[in-house]
């Protein structure tokens, strides 16, 4: 059983290069595998390892210059849901392209899962899903409203379109962690919006902390690892994901003509070029190989 640790921390780092050897150096010395990003606005990313490797890399993380208040999420994979382990320099630790936000400044009103459900209810209120759209497809809160978006980087041209909608609402909003919300919700303050809410700790800590039976969340929520996506008590959900096109792919849509394992799914069969098919065929046959050798090809998940 693998340990994974989800986090996000916003501080100020000087030099952010100069953290990038010793931490990717300390998660390969205990065995973690994942991605970190760090940034000058902070670091943020998802690792798993042993519960020894794990707590080794995180009292590190914690003693990084302001981040002594760290916080995290975890949960469980029953296989190492990474290949490698990745420590990469940003320019953002989360990618919205707006260069006055800063959730160091301002952010919206933090909810606890406990408190989000009488939130969400309010006829006041209006729910926004801050996250991809492939992410959205595949489980979402009641009555959200999803903003069809493709990266996190078009939600601010999304919002000016259609802020008029909102016009008099409380605005509620939620993504998988929490961090996309410090810098939508930051966004939105300096656009002038009174009053806004956020899911503190995300959708994987309403998971964790709200029973089903009490729950508002319908479906399942896509996780940037090998288990695609989570349920209820953080639970491995029965998606796969799509090497092509890096889409969720629930068990029903492996009986779809257009899925080929590692080639396509109907979502991106008609994306990609003949050419592009062959190479992720040959890819496949590599993952095969690999796999017949008892071994894990870097392609796979």
């Amino acid at each position: 059983m693998y340990i994974v640790a989800a986090l996000y921390h916003f501080t100020s780092f000087a030099n952010p290069k100069s953290l990038m050897g010793p931490l990717e150096a300390l998660c390969r010395a205990h065995g973690v595998s994942g991605t970190l990003l760090l940034a000058s606005e902070g670091i943020n990313g998802t690792i798993a390892g042993s519960r020894e490797g794990i707590d080794a890399v995180l009292a590190h993380i914690a003693g990084l210059p302001g981040c002594d208040d760290l916080e995290w999420k975890e949960s469980h994979a029953a296989a190492q849901p990474f290949n490698r382990m990745k420590v990469r320099l940003k320019k953002e630790i989360v990618t919205l392209g707006q260069p006055g936000v800063d959730p160091r400044a301002s952010v919206g009103h933090y909810v606890r899962p406990a408190d989000w459900n009488a939130l969400i209810s309010a006829p006041d209120v209006a729910v926004i899903d801050t996250r991809n759209d492939y992410e959205v497809a595949i489980g979402t809160f009641a009555g959200a409203v999803d903003p069809q978006t493709r990266s996190f980087r078009d939600f601010p041209a999304w919002w000016q379109a259609n802020r008029e909608r909102f016009h008099n609402k409380r605005i509620a909003m939620f993504c998988t962690g929490g961090i996309r919300c410090e810098k939508s919700t930051n966004y939105l303050i300096g656009q002038g919006v009174e009053e806004v809410f956020h899911l503190k700790g995300g959708i994987l800590k309403y998971l964790e902390d709200v029973p089903a039976d009490e729950s508002l969340w319908q479906g399942d929520c896509f996780v940037f690892d090998g288990r695609v996506s989570v349920g209820h008590g953080l639970q491995e959900g029965p998606h796969v994901l799509c090497h092509a096109c890096r889409r969720p792919l629930a068990p029903q849509d492996l009986n779809h003509p257009d899925y080929r394992e590692g080639v396509s799914c109907h979502h991106c069969a008609a994306e990609t070029t003949p050419a592009d098919k062959e190479r992720f065929r040959e890819r496949q046959r590599q993952i095969a190989l690999a796999r017949q050798r008892g071994e894990r090809h870097i392609g796979s998940l």
